[in-house]
């Protein structure tokens, strides 16, 4: 198999063309290669199954994941074309979107993959049951390049607190390293968002057990009025062991973003390979259950983010006008 590379517009692209075999003929394979994060966090996990769908729904991509430090880092490497598409969270995302602190990137949507309810988890046998009760104490807020100190940070300010001066605030290089200091009591609590989320998931199967510590509805409300682009969302009953009751929460949506300079045909095929095999990434991420067409064009914040490809391809299955 030989690599080449190819050129658009002056741009040495990331995407290489490979020649193969199949029935006898020459086919081309198209290699995009997919951000994701540190070990031990949500994205490698999604990522992981998305690459594998993705590549037995279309035999001529591969998919080629990369772990990276997160959303930060994501966001300037596919602007730089160093990586073609990438997993970003949703708080980093709109504020590259809207150039909030930062000009206002132009790379686009792939797709949305799933909604992220922001909510703590501390030891079962900890006496901590509000986030009042945390104030003060060291809290693991997640990894340095990831989304999850973003999206803590603004929940925080939205009830009146601020994450690096009201707590013991620690970032993590690995975001596996979480559960660990909670539970042997370096961190009194450790901050993620999801379901299916593997720090939640480690804390909730450890032999002691865990408690979740999320906004009140009063908290809620102030959160989504003072940051209108954080949503209300839910982690529905027995999502963890010994999660009996549905979580309210506030979150946004993670994404799959691309680089601006990836060709309209590429970012089509891969919407069309993608939605296209909706049902087997549910069957292998419980949580990738949201990664639809649908929700796509819903969460967006405005249509003109989207990829022009994946458009096109939205605007066939009739999900956009």
């Amino acid at each position: 198999m030989k690599l080449a590379h190819v050129v658009c517009a002056g741009v040495m692209l990331l995407t290489s063309a490979a020649a193969a075999q199949e029935g006898g003929k020459a086919i081309s394979k198209t290699t995009i290669s997919l951000g994701t994060a540190t070990p031990g966090g949500g994205f490698p996990l999604y990522g992981d199954a998305f690459a594998a769908v993705m590549n037995e729904a279309d035999p001529q991509v591969a998919i080629e994941p990369r772990n990276t430090k997160g959303s930060n880092e994501n966001i300037p490497l596919l602007e730089n074309d160093k990586l073609d598409i990438a997993l970003v969270a949703g708080e980093p995302a709109y504020e590259a979107f809207m150039g909030i602190g930062r000009p206002a990137t132009r790379i686009k949507i792939l797709t949305a993959i799933y909604s992220s309810p922001g909510m703590f988890v501390v030891r079962a046998d900890s006496p901590y049951k509000t986030i009042q009760d945390l104030v003060g104490k060291p809290v693991v807020f997640g990894a340095k390049g990831s989304g999850l100190p973003i999206m803590s940070r603004y929940m925080l300010d939205g009830i009146g607190l601020k994450q690096d001066e009201d707590f013991q605030s620690i970032y993590l290089d690995r975001a596996g390293d979480g559960p660990a200091m909670v539970q042997d009591g370096r961190a009194a609590a450790l901050w993620g968002a999801g379901v299916g989320w593997p720090g939640f998931k480690a804390m909730a199967e450890s032999p002691g057990g865990a408690r979740f510590i999320a906004p009140d509805s009063s908290q809620i409300a102030r959160v989504v009025a003072k940051h209108s682009f954080l949503k209300t969302l839910t982690v529905p009953a027995n999502s963890y062991p010994n999660q009996t009751a549905a979580l309210p929460s506030i979150g946004s949506w993670s994404y799959v973003l691309v680089r601006e300079s990836l060709p309209d045909d590429v970012a089509y095929r891969l919407a069309r390979a993608l939605h296209g095999a909706e049902g087997a990434l549910c069957k292998k991420l419980a949580q990738a259950c949201e990664t639809t067409a649908a929700n796509t064009v819903a969460a967006a914040p405005k249509a003109e983010l989207i990829h022009p490809g994946v458009m096109k391809y939205f605007r066939e299955i009739g999900v956009a006008k």
